[in-house]
C-alpha cells in the first residue's frame, strides 16, 4: 500500500470536507474535532457521489417518546437514496453489513496523505 499526498491539511476546514483524486479514485477527506478521516466517493447502495452528501448527526437509541440527537458532523448522507454513514467508521447506521470505503489518512509535514 501506498501513501497519496493529496492535499495541505489547513486546506480542510473544521467540519468540512473536501473531494480530492488519489490513485484514480475520488475520496472525500473530512476534519472532524482535528482529525482527518477519508471515504470513498461512492455510496454502496447505487454508486451516488455519497460525498457531496449532507454532514449531519443522528438520533441516539433511547426512551419510547425520547429523542436524543448525536454524533453531529460525524453522519454523511448520501445525496440520492438518504443512507447514512458514520465518516469515522465507513460503517452504515441502519445495517452492519453495509459499510463505505474507509482509507487510513496520514498527516505529515502539514500534508494529508491517504494509504491506498
Amino acid at each position: 500500500m501506498a501513501v497519496h499526498y493529496v492535499i495541505d491539511a489547513a486546506d480542510v476546514p473544521e467540519g468540512g470536507r473536501v473531494i480530492v483524486q488519489a490513485a484514480g479514485k475520488e475520496i472525500g477527506v473530512y476534519r472532524i474535532d482535528g482529525q482527518y478521516y477519508a471515504l470513498l466517493n461512492y455510496c454502496p447502495h447505487q454508486g451516488a457521489p455519497l460525498c457531496v452528501g449532507h454532514v449531519t448527526g443522528t438520533n441516539l437509541p433511547s426512551q419510547v417518546y425520547e429523542y436524543i440527537y448525536g454524533h453531529d458532523g460525524e453522519i454523511v448522507r448520501c445525496p440520492w437514496h438518504g443512507w447514512e454513514f458514520d465518516i469515522k467508521t465507513g460503517l452504515s447506521l441502519f445495517d452492519e453489513k453495509v459499510r463505505a470505503k474507509r482509507y487510513e489518512v496520514r498527516v505529515e509535514d502539514g500534508k494529508i496523505g491517504i494509504v491506498i
